[in-house]
């Protein structure tokens, strides 16, 4: 029995906020001391290290399990099932519904709950629960996904990533700037055809734990009882060049498939210089450089949607929708992610 994505949804908020539109901030060191330099200064010099151009917030009435629907649907869809005959629903976040001028994250019941509540799904065996794992989430869901495929337990499954980073960002942390919104979804299904071929996976804890967090504004006027997103930009930068291309080398050697084989990079998002170098650590292990257009990018006008990064990505790269990309049919391609937790996780797929 095979593994493969029979269809596939994404939500792109309508919001759209380019690096000119920061120009307001009040941008702080952590201990609260202004930045020496301007905002125009700290625009260029984003621009330069991640790529990204603008990003895409979500409208104020809408939450993650709200656009998390939309992708599910269109997902399902796309797909041509019954949506009845969905044995787990699988959803990666990391907030919970965040609503517009509310300062606590709401996870009860569980997104993926609200999800196929919202789907009108009436079948209770199809299950449905929440994934917290960092960007990787929607990564590791279609990791479970095909293990109760291929365990017998379930025959379709519908993985989606979800995030609405704008309701976590601290306005006076230039990090905000990397931050974005957005879903995408998978059904996932049993099939004789050639598919998910295989995985890698791994948690980094013992010193890495607190390189993502929860912690104060910068601002210490603000409410120090409100906690956002926190990174230690340049630990995760070094420990993702130091793992991230070795779990990318494990998982094509499992599959025992030649590196000449291999088409597209989908890599999680969130700085484009640190992607480049992963991609080119990665291709050294194997004494090659990469191919041109191997690494598909969506970065410089969506941001970094977390969890909802990759799944976005695919969508987006099978309809054509990535200027001078394509997938053709038995293509090889390499799912890779890294984020908090510290986790790392990989997928070689045959498109």
């Amino acid at each position: 029995m095979n593994v493969r994505i029979t269809g596939s949804g994404s939500y792109i908020p309508t919001e759209k906020v380019t690096n000119l539109d920061f120009s307001k901030h009040n941008f702080l060191n952590a201990d609260g001391t202004p930045f020496p330099y301007s905002n125009e200064d700290v625009a260029r010099k984003f621009l330069g290290i991640t790529g990204i151009k603008e990003r895409r917030y979500v409208t104020d009435d809408l939450t993650t399990s709200d656009i998390a629907t939309i992708a599910a649907q269109k997902a399902v869809t796309d797909s041509g099932i019954d949506i009845e005959t969905l044995d787990y629903i699988i959803l990666a976040h990391n907030f919970g519904d965040v609503k517009h001028g509310v300062i606590q994250g709401d996870t009860v019941p569980s997104l993926a709950t609200r999800v196929k509540h919202n789907l009108k799904i009436k079948n209770p065996k199809c299950v449905a629960y929440d994934v917290l794992f960092g960007c990787p989430g929607w990564v590791e869901g279609f990791i479970q996904a095909q293990a109760f495929i291929k365990a017998g337990m379930a025959k379709k499954c519908l993985v989606i990533g979800a995030e609405t980073l704008s309701r976590v960002s601290d306005k006076s942390d230039r990090d905000s700037m990397i931050y974005s919104d957005g879903a995408g979804a998978t059904v996932i299904e049993a099939t004789e055809e050639e598919g998910f071929l295989s995985y890698e996976s791994a948690t980094f804890a013992y010193d890495e734990a607190y390189y993502l967090h929860f912690g104060n504004s910068y601002d210490k006027d603000a409410n120090q009882d409100i906690r956002y997103i926190k990174m230690q930009g340049r630990k995760i930068y070094e420990f993702a060049l130091n793992n991230v291309p070795a779990a990318m080398k494990s998982c094509l050697e499992k599959a025992n498939i030649p590196i000449e084989q291999l088409k597209k990079i989908l890599i999680h998002q969130a700085n484009e210089k640190m992607d480049e170098a992963i991609v080119q650590r990665f291709y050294k292990q194997f004494g090659q450089t990469p191919p041109e257009g191997i690494m598909p990018m969506s970065i410089h006008w969506l941001g970094n949607s977390s969890v909802a990064t990759i799944p976005t990505l695919y969508d987006s790269l099978i309809k054509g929708e990535i200027e001078n990309q394509k997938l053709n049919k038995g293509d090889v391609l390499l799912f890779a992610s890294v984020g908090s937790g510290m986790n790392i996780n990989a997928i070689l797929y045959r498109f």
